[in-house]
């Protein structure tokens, strides 16, 4: 069973925005549509309270860790790992790389692997012990 949640291409604007240009911008968004379907993905038009939630949250908690640099090897056994599995919980993955006095470096390396999109999740679901990883695919 894939349980990965639909791919979107999302675009963002604000509401009085999307007023006042709509028939400029049909054909745009109609063009995107089309892409979209071809990639196999959905394409939405959000206004800006669409990403004020807990997809924004995270991606600012999420931001904190993309520059952090770790073992290389260390990633490639993590990515291995959820390669095999098709995904894991996060808790499982670091009680199985990260143990001991390694926990804390462990779960930034998870959250540096989200935020540089080599993993990936239910973005708009809580990031904690219970999130579910994969590893990203952009086929």
């Amino acid at each position: 069973m894939d349980c990965k949640p639909l791919q979107l291409l999302v675009e963002v604007k604000q509401r009085s925005d999307i007023r006042q240009h709509w028939s400029e911008w049909k054909s745009k968004y109609s063009q995107a549509l089309h892409f979209a379907k071809q990639q196999g993905w959905d394409f939405r038009i959000h206004d800006e309270s669409r990403i004020r939630d807990k997809s924004l949250e995270n991606i600012r908690l999420l931001e904190r860790y993309k520059r952090m640099q770790f073992p290389v090897e260390e990633s490639r056994l993590v990515l291995e790992t959820l390669k095999q599995m098709g995904s894991a919980p996060f808790h499982y993955i670091i009680s199985r790389h990260f143990m001991g006095l390694y926990k804390a470096e462990g779960i930034a390396h998870l959250w540096h692997l989200l935020a540089t999109r080599q993993l990936d999740c239910d973005i708009s679901l809580p990031l904690n012990d219970l999130t579910e990883l994969w590893v990203a695919s952009y086929d």
